[in-house]
């Protein structure tokens, strides 16, 4: 049996929109998994201290047969293999993948929050996901749609695919 599953992808280092390119095909070479499709790139300011380069951010849709946790270790190794370093709360980071949406799933653990908790406040992830799939809803029903009309704005602004490979 697989889910869908939704990752958002960023990086504000080291070259960010080929570190978010090179992590798509990672996550495409995943064991029991599909890569479904990929979004634009999109490029905003930092969440959190302001002393840092913008963000370029994306998301990927996946089809797996891993479960939850077996995911967020793949996530985690594809992250430490880009030179991840958590020197800092919402820091700078070469990657950051994170796991946004997990079918209907609702889970909270001392590893794990699906959906991804700061998601409603994220247009930065909740545009990806439209791109993805329009029709898109997270688990107690509320389309992702009406999610990022009510999100504050963090100056998004679309990429051309010239801007990344």
């Amino acid at each position: 049996m697989t889910t869908d599953a939704f990752i958002g992808l960023g990086s504000n280092l080291e070259q960010p929109a080929a570190q978010l390119a090179r992590a798509v095909s990672e996550l495409a070479a995943l064991p029991d998994t599909t890569l479904v499709a990929q979004s634009a790139f999109y490029a905003s300011r930092p969440v959190g201290p302001q002393d840092q380069p913008d963000f370029v951010n994306g998301a990927v849709w996946l089809k797996t047969s891993l479960d939850p946790h077996q995911l967020l270790d793949r996530l985690q190794a594809i992250e430490q293999a880009h030179g991840r370093e958590r020197l800092r709360h919402w820091g700078p980071r070469t990657l950051d993948l994170d796991l946004l949406l997990f079918g209907d799933r609702v889970l909270e653990d001392e590893r794990l929050t699906v959906p991804h908790r700061e998601l409603r406040n994220r247009d930065f992830a909740l545009q990806p996901l439209l791109d993805l799939k329009p029709d898109l809803a997270l688990p107690d029903g509320t389309p992702i749609a009406t999610a990022r009309r009510q999100c504050p704005d963090n100056r998004l602004r679309k990429l051309p695919p010239a801007d990344y490979p």
